[in-house]
């Protein structure tokens, strides 16, 4: 206690409480601390025990011998939990910040010590850190509203579907040719399914039409899914007031740019986010540079992908795109100057680049 009361008797201008949760899906670690190099106190509490949590607060602000109106300080990883946690913390005057697991520091060494308790432990070292004014200890995820967040259900739900129908494509192609046979998969599979014959004439087994048949129905309801999806949209984009729905149809007057493109950069990216300078937006995308210097060595290791994967990978397609369909534009006459003429692999180089000038564009 002679170390916490000399902690409090300096900071007795603002004391604080730092909070670091380590969340896990049965139990969660929390760490506190009022800072001041005061050792973490840890404990556990059952997942999404909010009451718990409420009377774990109290008990820390007790055991370092905080004022009760004492301000808290949280953090946890973004992930699986999402931001309903920093939505429930807000609401109860708690100053918190959801981090990118990305940005965290380790240790470089090929085998490191982990656990719940260690990584709480330095998450909590690194919020003390960053609130003690350092910039660059992590990067802090920008929590989207709940209105926001709801609006991406539509184009991620229709991005997984279309990975699974093509499972399934590519599913029921590999059980052909297991028989030497090769077929397109659409609407009318289940009647040349019973015209196909083997090498020796025979028809596809008995069990093996039946799998594909199962697998076939699988097909088609995901195929019906994704066509529902694709009609609400159509509907929102034609009928809806909503501004961003006015960015959408916007975004769909530039040539190159389609539906499925203009949604998804609308709804990830310039619907609700806000943006300083074009190097926070490259970094979003996952599309800065990653420089690397050691001694004499220097070098570019290229892009960082660090950023939302939904948006790079639609981004490079449409800078494959925009060359076709805005072959006189600025971006491609500079794309043609710099990198046409190399090879393949240098063309791919600069259709990255062209990405990420061709979102600054977009931006601005």
């Amino acid at each position: 206690m002679t170390a916490t009361r000399g902690v409090n008797s300096s900071s007795q201008q603002q004391p604080r409480l730092y909070v670091a949760f380590e969340l896990g899906w049965s139990e969660w670690k929390l760490a506190f601390s009022p800072g001041g190099g005061v050792p973490a106190r840890l404990r556990s509490i059952r997942a999404r025990d909010l009451s718990g949590l409420a009377k774990e607060i109290a008990k820390a602000k007790q055991r370092f011998e905080l004022p009760e109106d004492t301000p808290v300080h949280t953090c946890y990883e973004a992930g699986r939990d999402g931001f309903w946690l920093h939505r429930y913390l807000s609401s109860q005057g708690i100053d918190n910040l959801v981090v990118d697991s990305a940005s965290i520091e380790v240790s470089r060494r090929a085998r490191r010590a982990k656990s719940d308790r260690l990584d709480a432990r330095k998450l909590l070292a690194q919020l003390v850190r960053h609130h003690g004014g350092e910039k660059r200890v992590w990067s802090v995820v920008v929590v989207p509203g709940v209105a926001e967040e709801d609006k991406r259900q539509l184009h991620r739900e229709m991005l997984a579907l279309k990975g699974e129908r093509t499972e399934h494509v590519n599913r029921i192609k590999g059980l052909l040719a297991t028989c030497g046979l090769a077929v397109e998969v659409d609407g009318q599979f289940v009647l040349r399914l019973e015209q196909l014959r083997t090498w020796d004439g025979q028809p596809v087994p008995v069990e093996l039409q039946a799998r594909l048949r199962r697998e076939f129905a699988r097909w088609q309801l995901i195929d019906e899914q994704i066509g529902e999806l694709d009609q609400q949209r159509l509907q929102r984009i034609r009928q809806s007031p909503a501004k961003e729905m006015k960015k959408v149809r916007q975004l769909l007057q530039v040539a190159g740019v389609g539906v499925n493109s203009a949604w998804l950069f609308v709804h990830e990216l310039f619907g609700w986010r806000r943006f300083q300078n074009r190097r926070q937006l490259g970094a979003l995308a996952g599309l800065a540079p990653t420089p690397y210097q050691s001694g004499q060595s220097n070098h570019e290791q290229g892009i960082s992908k660090a950023g939302n994967p939904r948006l790079r990978a639609m981004l490079v397609e449409i800078a494959w795109g925009w060359l076709r369909w805005q072959p006189g534009s600025r971006l491609s006459r500079w794309y043609h100057e710099r990198f046409g003429k190399g090879t393949s692999r240098y063309r791919r180089v600069g259709i990255v680049a062209l990405a990420r000038k061709l979102l600054v564009a977009l931006w601005r």
